[in-house]
């Protein structure tokens, strides 16, 4: 979590600075790809943080509302679905980082994989975090949502 939260302050940095020095007349030519490589990165490992905090967007109003077996059964199928979503990141993500050997940002030369390789690795973070929810949930229980706070003065 905290790597992502550095990412995505450099990225701010960047973009700071490259407004800087555009208007002190000494562009940073490099920090576009700075901004952009920082963005992805901390966007694609804070997907990963989500899920392991169960942050993340997913419907659970009708698990909760379920107990014993049916619960069970929904929230099984909930994080099976991410499941789902985190091997094809991994699998097409992958396909991705190959192809993005022959295209180059620019002026640096830097191959475009370096910001496709997120991707996977992101889809290896969902897949673990998830396949640890999974085995939780079935020995444990699917823990229930803390319920909202009350309003102030109620």
């Amino acid at each position: 979590m905290v790597l992502c939260a550095l990412l995505l302050l450099g990225f701010t940095v960047c973009e700071v600075a490259d407004v800087l020095f555009r208007n002190l007349g000494r562009p940073w030519l490099n920090a576009n790809e700075f901004a952009g490589g920082l963005f992805t990165w901390g966007v694609f490992l804070g997907m990963g943080v989500a899920v392991r905090r169960d942050q993340h967007f997913r419907l659970t109003a009708v698990g909760e509302a379920l107990s014993g077996r049916k619960r069970l059964l929904v929230e099984t199928f909930n994080r099976l679905v991410i499941l789902g979503v985190g091997l094809c990141m991994i699998w097409f993500g992958y396909l991705n980082y190959l192809n993005g050997f022959g295209s180059f940002l620019m002026p640096s030369v830097t191959p475009i994989a370096v910001l496709y390789a997120a991707i996977p690795v992101a889809g290896v973070l969902i897949a673990l975090f998830t396949v640890e929810e999974l085995i939780n949930g079935w020995r444990h229980g699917f823990p229930a949502r803390p319920a909202s706070p009350a309003p102030p003065g109620a």
